[in-house]
């Protein structure tokens, strides 16, 4: 018999049972049919009956094209996260011990659904995804309800909200400061880069390192470091009054960074302190680790912006001139790479002795991913099982903390 490729769509919030009262996984057209009905009629309004409907119009469609095709939904938790991702993980690999499909096709209602991915990837080849969107008439009351809606997905609301939140900001702040829209422009044109780049994404992964509970002694470090972020807000803009009128253009912002780069620099470090210290009580010594690199990347960071300020000002000793400002920045990356290297040597030692063999490895997202079998360190590589005893490598620099369960970084 032909191996079928098997057509997935998810329901990780699990809305088919505490609507429909239909536990997954739905395998069939007709199971498929007769659960989107039950939804839809407890529901009309919920974005999983669009995606049912085209997972079912998709089926018939390839049906038709006489290929060897299996339709199933996978359903998780409301509680999402962990949770949900170890249900639906447990129910993809019965689907796979049961058909052995050649691969699969992904039918998602949005961003949540997504976070699967890497569970679905682990055990199948996908071949497609798609997103299902519901189109809506264009009169202002509709759109409004559907505004609403999508407000109280908090994937949408950073957007719908954020943005204009921070536009405002920007606007007033530059019109209090007598400013102008120039500054203004260049933010939200640097903003836009970033977000294409997807570099926003990477400096939330960082700032997740940074949340702090006032029951741990971190916060001391905390205080610090948002008292001299004030402080170098402070100063640069006591720079910008006294220099405007001698300096102008790149001087007059260089003259300012150069002012603010170590007290920022200083704020960071006494935060980092902070989280050091909290790692060290709770003997989280992997943590340490990070901490470690950010540390020395704020560093190095610092010392090539200041002595970059230094050379675009120049207006007073020490003068800097192009060679040097190379010449900083040829040791400070050559220094960010003996201090990586080094620390992920230590990582490898701390890993090794802290036998992480048979635990439980997740996502940063909470995506249950499997268990570890084994590590490679001469690769670099830890070894990751599926329920159904299929292996696969992640790198070692993927590992975000260690403690009952092993959490990867999302994208590894």
């Amino acid at each position: 018999m032909k191996r079928p490729i098997l057509i997935i769509c998810i329901d990780r919030d699990n809305d088919l049972y505490e609507k429909g009262g239909i536990g997954g996984p739905i395998v069939g057209r007709a199971a498929n049919l007769d659960a989107v009905m039950k939804l839809a009629l407890s529901d009309p309004e919920d974005s999983d009956v669009n995606a049912l409907f085209y997972a079912i119009k998709l089926y018939d469609q390839m049906t038709r094209e006489k290929q060897t095709v299996e339709l199933a939904t996978l359903t998780g938790d409301k509680r999402l996260g962990y949770n949900a991702d170890k249900k639906i993980s447990a129910q993809l690999d019965r689907l796979v011990q049961e058909f052995n499909p050649v691969s699969c096709l992904l039918v998602s209602d949005g961003a949540s659904d997504e976070e699967v991915m890497p569970i679905i990837r682990s055990r199948l080849k996908i071949d497609s995804t798609k997103i299902i969107f519901v189109k809506q008439a264009k009169e202002l009351e509709k759109t409004y309800f559907v505004l609403l809606e999508k407000l109280k997905d908090p994937y949408y609301a950073k957007i719908l909200i954020g943005i204009p939140a921070l536009l405002i900001l920007l606007i007033s702040l530059s019109a209090f400061l007598g400013l102008g829209w120039e500054p203004v422009g260049i933010i939200v044109g640097f903003y836009l880069l970033i977000r294409m780049a997807g570099i926003d994404e990477m400096a939330m992964g960082v700032l997740k390192d940074f949340r702090f509970s006032i029951e741990k002694p971190g916060w001391i470090g905390y205080l610090g470091g948002f008292t001299l972020f004030v402080i170098a807000a402070y100063v640069g803009f006591q720079s910008l009054e006294s220099q405007q009128p001698f300096l102008a253009g790149e001087k007059l912002a260089g003259y300012v960074v150069g002012s603010m780069v170590w007290p920022v620099f200083l704020g960071l470090f006494l935060m980092l302190l902070g989280k050091s210290v909290d790692a060290l009580i709770e003997k989280k010594n992997y943590e340490m680790t990070r901490y470690m690199l950010y540390a020395v990347a704020a560093a190095l960071s610092a010392t090539l912006i200041w002595m970059g300020s230094l050379w675009v000002v120049n207006m007073s000793p020490p003068y800097v001139d192009f060679g040097t400002f190379i010449l900083t920045l040829v040791v400070c990356l050559l220094l960010g790479y003996l201090s990586n290297w080094a620390i992920n040597l230590y990582r490898r030692d701390l890993i090794v002795g802290m036998k992480i063999e048979g635990k439980e490895a997740v996502s940063d997202h909470g995506v249950y991913l499997g268990k570890i079998v084994g590590v490679d360190t001469k690769k670099g590589k830890l070894i990751i099982q599926t329920m159904l005893e299929k292996k696969y490598f992640l790198p070692l620099s993927s590992i975000v903390a260690i403690d009952e369960k092993i959490v990867l970084r999302a994208g590894e």
